[in-house]
């Protein structure tokens, strides 16, 4: 048995339609209630019951088939997650070039920053829309953006782009560190 075959196994047992996604929500709504501490410091017995409780109540509906059509939860993450991904290895590439190349480019404290989180934001709900049906159709003139190598070709474009202008723009004479400052200050935010 090859490793192929071995996840076509694992597929007929349930992996994408029941398991990947119960441990998701759970891991997801386990970590935001220890975080939260609803039920105070040392309620981690309950916290697990609920994450658990609201995984299966989110899962077992798409397995047996219970939710309308368009709003199987399931099926959305499943559509949803990959390109979202796509997104977020991009600007993490993104962020691995400008720090490589580009040692005083200023990112957080800027506008610029924040038309980054802004386009982000829009991208991440657009395919969040449309892995839901929300937007089934583009218009007319922007049909060709329909076509998973053309998106391909887009993106590249995009970040190829910004590496570009953020290499080849002008220095400005400031304080040395403001890299590094800006990742201490992203760094805060996680915290």
């Amino acid at each position: 048995m090859d490793f192929t075959q071995f996840v076509y196994t694992l597929e007929g047992y349930g992996l994408t339609d029941a398991l990947l996604p119960f441990l998701l929500i759970f891991a997801v709504i386990f970590a935001i209630l220890q975080k939260v501490k609803i039920f105070g410091k040392e309620k981690k017995n309950i916290n697990v019951i609920l994450a658990v409780v609201i995984g299966l109540l989110v899962v077992i509906p798409h397995v047996t088939n219970s939710y309308p059509p368009g709003g199987d939860i399931v099926e959305i993450m499943n559509n949803a997650i990959p390109n979202v991904s796509l997104i977020i290895i991009s600007i993490i590439m993104l962020l691995i070039l400008v720090g490589v190349f580009g040692s005083e480019i200023d990112i957080v404290g800027t506008s610029l920053a924040g038309w980054v989180a802004f386009i982000s934001l829009l991208i991440v709900g657009y395919i969040f829309g449309r892995a839901a049906g929300w937007f089934e159709y583009l218009p007319n003139w922007l049909s060709w953006l329909d076509d998973p190598e053309t998106q391909a070709l887009v993106i590249i474009l995009l970040v190829f782009g910004l590496l570009i202008w953020f290499v080849t723009k002008e220095p400005k004479k400031t304080t040395e560190g403001r890299i590094s400052n800006g990742f201490k200050e992203i760094g805060k935010i996680f915290k």
